[in-house]
């Protein structure tokens, strides 16, 4: 068993290894381009909302409140109009630096979570390999493993999924190769 305060070193580079990394992933490759698409008439729709003054938060529409609701006739006709839509607001204070600084810490999370699990599976000493599997594993899990519930639940394109399970490999196997160089001999 490894204490997890002995891994300070791993849990930190790993996270601005996936900082960096996932930076060039978004601003430099081409391939997350397409996962949002505009919406038709653009200003008339933002318009609108504005006018509306709905606040920051997550909204369905329709929205129904209980299991009861949705099966009314008003609702189902509701949907058969649509559109049907799943929407957060984000108000117009968005900080590009806010959400960095919390990608970061989440980072460093996913990092103290691949420490904790590869360090009460393996003790000092253990290869490269051993800690390779276990640590990215985890971060793989971390990164990616709830993604999948956004395409099921609220119709994300799969195609967005797929990319970003991608993107979730490649910041495990960065984490685990960190933690493997990384590991207390």
């Amino acid at each position: 068993m490894v204490p997890i305060m002995s891994l300070w070193a791993p849990i930190l580079l790993s996270a601005v290894i996936v900082f960096v990394v996932s930076s060039i992933i978004h601003m430099a490759l081409p391939y997350h381009r397409s996962d949002h698409a505009k919406v038709p008439s653009e200003e008339e729709a933002m318009a609108a909302l504005r006018r509306l003054e709905i606040p920051k938060g997550d909204y369905m529409m329709p929205y129904c409140g209980s299991p009861k609701e949705m099966k009314t006739p008003e609702f189902a006709e509701k949907l058969k109009k649509g559109p049907v839509a799943s929407m957060t607001v984000m108000g117009p204070d968005f900080q590009m630096g806010k959400s960095l600084t919390l990608w970061f810490l989440y980072c460093v999370v996913i990092g103290i979570f691949a420490a904790y699990i590869t360090g009460r599976a393996l003790g000092p000493g253990a290869g490269y390999r051993a800690v390779f599997r276990i640590a990215g594993c985890t971060a793989f899990l971390g990164y990616a493993g709830a993604l999948w519930q956004n395409s099921i639940w609220y119709r994300r394109k799969w195609s967005t999924t797929v990319k970003s399970t991608i993107d979730g490999l490649i910041f495990g196997l960065l984490t685990a190769g960190t933690f493997g160089w990384l590991w207390p001999r």
